[in-house]
């Protein structure tokens, strides 16, 4: 995964057991890694405007196509992001309190406020890599104090060769690329996630944009959160996730990028933007 960066030693620590996916690793190469140039960087068509920053990951402000302006706000990231620590295989965690904070950032990448959640609405790392934080904050509140609005959630499957950004608010960086493909099963140590989001390779994401939204460069819209990356080629371990298709062949693609699909959150959101696993359509793992 693309290890947390705060996290970096608590990951070294929990290796023996089972650990790893896209937050901020301390390896030795990472500061020259993410120091982004002008090249790298493109925030024309889609910037900064509603990410946040984390202690040790990245993540964005997100609503669903139905929210209310007066709902409380959610924050979108990975399960592995969480301040507990990485979610066994099969956990599930619902409305777990929490006074996290969160940087918001403006459409440069400049800091404007900070903002903070009341709980963990919804995580795991089981079938998906997600994490819903409810902010103390409406919708409403965030845009007439700093004049940001949330990003949406898309609300359909996302499609093979869209051109994609990938958003990390850690880094202040914007990564450009396409979506490969879907990953029928995509294993790393002891998870396992479903049909993820294969970028082409030039979604070259490091250690600390674990939780970026994956943003559809045509429409504006979330259509997955960045997770994972293998990065020395192993098959299946912590770090170097592995695709394993319907017929249980197993594939390495070293040094390629993952993300996982966020509209099936769409359906789980009810009245006030609550997470009801119960609600028709929603196929959200349940504790």
């Amino acid at each position: 995964m693309n290890k947390p960066l705060a996290g970096a030693l608590l990951v070294l620590g929990l290796l023996g057991a089972s650990t790893a996916p896209a937050v901020a690793a301390a390896g030795p190469d990472t500061a020259s890694r993410a120091t982004a140039t002008a090249s790298q960087v493109d925030a024309r068509a889609v910037d900064f405007a509603g990410t946040v920053a984390l202690s040790n990951c990245s993540g964005s402000v997100v609503r669903m196509p139905a929210s209310e302006p007066d709902d409380p706000a959610l924050v979108l990231s990975n399960g592995h992001c969480i301040e507990s620590g990485f979610p066994a295989a099969g956990e599930v965690i619902v409305d777990q309190p929490s006074s996290r904070s969160f940087s918001l950032l403006n459409s440069a990448g400049s800091r404007v406020a900070t903002l903070r959640a009341s709980k963990i609405a919804y995580a795991t790392m089981t079938d998906t890599d997600v994490s819903l934080y409810q902010l103390t904050s409406t919708y409403q509140q965030i845009q007439s104090r700093y004049g940001i609005k949330a990003l949406e959630l898309g609300a359909v499957h996302p499609v093979q060769g869209t051109a994609i950004k990938v958003v990390s608010g850690y880094w202040k960086r914007i990564y450009s690329c396409n979506i490969d493909g879907f990953a029928y099963r995509l294993k790393e140590g002891e998870w396992t996630w479903k049909d993820s989001v294969r970028y082409t390779s030039s979604c070259n994401t490091i250690g600390g944009t674990s939780g970026s939204p994956v943003v559809d460069s045509a429409t504006g819209k979330v259509v997955a959160v960045n997770n994972t990356g293998n990065e020395d080629g192993q098959r299946c371990t912590d770090n170097n996730p592995c695709e394993v298709d319907e017929n249980g062949t197993v594939t390495v693609r070293h040094g390629i990028n993952y993300g996982q699909e966020t509209y099936g959150i769409v359906p789980c959101a009810g009245l006030d933007n609550k997470i009801d696993l119960g609600r028709p359509g929603c196929v959200l793992p349940r504790p």
